[in-house]
């Protein structure tokens, strides 16, 4: 009966752990639309395929695990599509940046894990080793697309972190945690109790700031309208302060100094085009005005 159940949890998880694959589609048909990778991370993609390499080898070295072995099978071709695809728009500092994790994580990581595994341990105590790398990594996939939540929170803005990544993670989280319950595998079960977790989390963020940057869009023209009548409201105590200006340069010439004598108002004048009369003016930059 069991057995049953844990087959029927693993299909659903089959299903639903295909969909966590697709959920980041949307994303790179933004990519592919705007020809660039801008605010998007590589990071949960690279991650992701090194994780489902690992639980096929983790797979081959337990029994009833095909359930395991097909769905990450799917799961490396879809991650090794989205990897190349993002190299494609990628910037030349985000490129080489991701083929080095890529590199240091997916090549160099694994094939160590593999031989040192290979040859320092046998049978069940391998199972185990692997079983906890799996463990730790399968972590780091839900722990993964939280690498955007900081700038989520500083620019209230839910663009970068897909909802449905998210929701599909929570998902399939639970069903793979019954999966391994059932068939007493706690290197599959344990992870998915905090893949659940982070799971809500980020979907609680996304619910907070879903709407953020919409309020901000619609409260734009009133801002605007506000600094324009802030700006027409200065006019006229501008003008005021060039007439004072002016007099008090009348009142020198005057009394102190005979002759005509140059006043330099240019940058209030340049500045806001305002004249005497209240009118705009366009003054050319160094004209100097003349009391006489």
């Amino acid at each position: 009966m069991s057995n049953n159940l844990a087959f029927a949890f693993g299909l659903l998880g089959n299903i639903v752990s295909f969909l966590v694959f697709l959920a980041p589609v949307p994303t790179f048909i933004q990519i592919y639309k705007k020809k660039s990778t801008e605010g998007f991370q590589c990071v949960p993609y690279v991650v992701g395929l090194f994780s489902a390499m690992m639980w096929i080898y983790y797979a081959f070295l337990k029994p009833n695990t095909t359930l395991l072995i097909t769905i990450n099978s799917v799961g490396c071709l879809i991650q090794t599509i989205y990897i190349c695809f993002y190299l494609f728009y990628a910037t030349k500092d985000a490129r080489m940046q991701t083929l080095k994790v890529l590199l240091l994580l997916n090549v160099v990581g694994l094939g160590l894990i593999v031989l040192l595994t290979q040859f320092l341990t046998e049978g069940l105590t391998r199972a185990s080793i692997v079983g906890w790398i799996c463990l730790v990594f399968s972590l780091c996939v839900f722990v993964a697309p939280l690498c955007v939540v900081r700038q989520v929170i500083r620019t209230k803005s839910v663009e970068y972190m897909p909802f449905l990544l998210s929701f599909f993670l929570t998902l399939s989280a639970v069903m793979w945690f019954f999966y391994g319950l059932l068939l007493k595998d706690y290197n599959i079960a344990i992870p998915n109790v905090l893949g659940f977790g982070f799971g809500v989390v980020q979907m609680v963020l996304y619910i907070m700031y879903k709407n953020a940057k919409k309020v901000v869009e619609e409260k734009l023209p009133e801002i605007q309208n506000q600094i324009i009548e802030t700006k027409d409201q200065k006019i006229p105590e501008l003008k005021e302060q060039i007439i004072d200006v002016v007099k008090l340069s009348a009142i020198v010439r005057s009394e102190i100094i005979p002759g005509v004598i140059p006043v330099v108002v240019p940058r209030l004048v340049n500045d806001y085009g305002v004249n005497f009369d209240g009118e705009k003016k366009t003054m050319p930059k160094n004209e100097t005005m003349e009391i006489s």
